[in-house]
């Protein structure tokens, strides 16, 4: 079981990466919705895009929780967190390689800054603040990529 739970809060063990854990997990997630849109299973901008983002975040919060009685307090290898934050970044915003690369900009800028209350969501107990504050930050990119996607 505990093997299950490694897998998820690391992401596949792209926690595991030695350079930018946090970074690693992001990346991961761009290549996850790629693969989404590459194989028609699952586009960003489907209803079913963030039902199925609220399960894996629900999972990540589990995850986390078991995990951190051995890797403590929000530890780096934990970036299912980021994931989430990224595929919130990319909802409802049409595939392609130019909208993911600047909402991977705009996801690392608000999630490594913290601006605008994000620090505060790191705030909430155990699992839930280690994804609270990559969910504001996701949501804050979406805003924006939304603004540079349909209107600039």
């Amino acid at each position: 079981m505990k093997f299950i739970h490694i897998v998820i809060a690391s992401a596949f063990g792209s926690g595991f990466s030695p350079f930018a854990p946090g970074t690693a997990g992001a990346i991961l997630a761009c290549g996850i919705l790629w693969s989404f849109e590459r194989f028609n299973l699952l586009h960003s901008y489907s209803l079913l895009f963030l039902p199925f983002v609220l399960v894996i975040t629900v999972l990540g919060v589990i995850s986390t929780n078991y995990l951190e009685k051995d890797w403590g307090k929000d530890p780096k290898k934990v970036v299912i967190d980021e994931v989430i934050g990224m595929w919130i970044t990319m909802a409802f915003i049409p595939f392609s390689w130019l909208n993911v690369f600047l909402g991977f900009i705009l996801f690392r800028f608000f999630d490594i800054a913290k601006p605008l209350g994000i620090r505060k969501m790191e705030q909430f107990p155990k699992g839930i603040g280690v994804m609270a504050d990559d969910i504001l930050a996701g949501i804050y990119s979406n805003l924006v990529l939304h603004i540079i996607v349909y209107l600039i």
